[in-house]
């Protein structure tokens, strides 16, 4: 159960990386959590944590319980619990890192109906399930074509089966609420097994199928990122992007994730900043703000009826004259301040190269004119005639 780059042993252990996260493809990195208490032992008379984190197809998770005390650690392929049957998954986490992503994910430890794990797999498990996945892509593909063959506007984006092959689960999404009742018997004449139909989400559909982000990097949601924040147009607004669908829309057609990153930082900087729609009086007239620079702490303003000539000012000048004009005066023009910010454009440039001349290489043609001289007196000469 190892990625397509490592592949996996004769126990179900994968070769290669061994599931510590660096082959960067498939499941060896689909949200792992770093565990930092590892090299950390228990102190005296306490029992190890008796919960383990299991991960399966396209990082779905699941927390159960070891009853039967069974030595587990990460990497391990373990044969699960499941409401018929058992499933095949991998220990993903051992130990008091899962106490408290259990707490953090609201997963009650006195849960009396808690899944448990059975064993660790065999062979044989591991074979089954292996064929049970090799069915999973030519099943998706025909899916889809009996979904459009009976005009239902949904798209099934992946196909799980469970370890034991009895029952699989087609994941799908819809803008509606979609009437499947058909289409499940369409599929348990077709395929044979127990069908399960699960609506999920677009942000929820790309985190399983994962994918390169405009960055150049896997998707966020697919690798580490668990919960979903909601993202609007205002959070691009704050930080003066342009709202271009195409460029703030994520994998999932979205709004992406990423832009809530940095979002409080820009809140913060924005604290003293004048609002872009306060005008600001002064002798010479109204102006009203243009442009904004966060970082250097600038403002550009123009006079209405000037819009070609902007000046630019700092936040505390422009919070000057907003000050001004609360208290019904008026402030001085827009070139005084504008003055004060004047600065040297003229950019000096420093010998990088040392010594040398750029054109060193280069065949001076002052010598060459004076070759060509020299011969063509040469052929001139009366002594060479004769």
């Amino acid at each position: 159960m190892a990625c397509s780059s490592c592949t996996t042993g004769k126990d179900g252990q994968p070769k290669g990386c061994k599931s510590n996260g660096t082959c960067g493809t498939d499941s060896c990195n689909k949200l792992t959590v770093f565990d930092w208490l590892s090299n950390m032992s228990l102190p005296n008379g306490e029992k190890p944590f008796d919960w383990v984190e299991v991960r399966f197809k396209n990082g779905r998770k699941i927390y159960y319980k070891n009853s039967e005390n069974l030595t587990l650690s990460i990497g391990d392929v373990v044969a699960t619990q499941a409401q018929s049957g058992h499933d095949v998954g991998m220990v993903t986490l051992t130990g008091e890192l899962v106490r408290i992503q259990m707490k953090r994910k609201n997963v009650s430890i006195d849960d009396p109906e808690a899944q448990k794990i059975y064993r660790k797999a065999s062979q044989k498990d591991i074979d089954i399930w292996s064929t049970a996945r090799d069915k999973e892509e030519p099943m998706k593909v025909r899916a889809r074509q009996f979904a459009i063959s009976l005009k239902l506007q949904m798209k099934i984006s992946d196909i799980e089966f469970q370890g034991d092959g009895s029952k699989a689960t087609f994941y799908y999404t819809a803008e509606d609420r979609v009437d499947f009742r058909e289409l499940i018997k369409v599929f348990a004449k077709e395929f044979r097994t127990r069908i399960e139909m699960k609506q999920v989400g677009f942000r929820q559909e790309a985190a399983r199928l994962g994918g390169i982000g405009s960055c150049g990097r896997e998707l966020c949601c697919s690798t580490w990122l668990t919960d979903f924040r909601s993202v609007s147009t205002s959070a691009a607004r704050y930080q003066q992007l342009s709202l271009n669908p195409q460029k703030l829309a994520g994998q999932c057609g979205k709004l992406k994730c990423c832009l809530n990153y940095e979002l409080e930082t820009y809140l913060d900087a924005l604290k003293d900043f004048p609002k872009s729609d306060v005008k600001l009086i002064t002798e010479k007239g109204k102006a009203v703000c243009q442009k904004t620079d966060i970082f250097n702490r600038h403002l550009w303003f123009a006079y209405e009826g000037e819009w070609m000539n902007w000046y630019k000012l700092t936040v505390d000048q422009a919070n000057e004259i907003i000050a001004l004009n609360t208290q019904n005066k008026k402030g001085q023009s827009l070139e005084d301040y504008a003055e004060d910010l004047k600065e040297d454009t003229k950019v000096e440039f420093e010998n990088v190269v040392g010594q040398d001349s750029l054109t060193r290489f280069d065949s001076p043609k002052g010598n060459n004119k004076r070759k060509n001289n020299r011969n063509r007196n040469k052929r001139k000469s009366p002594n060479n005639a004769k």
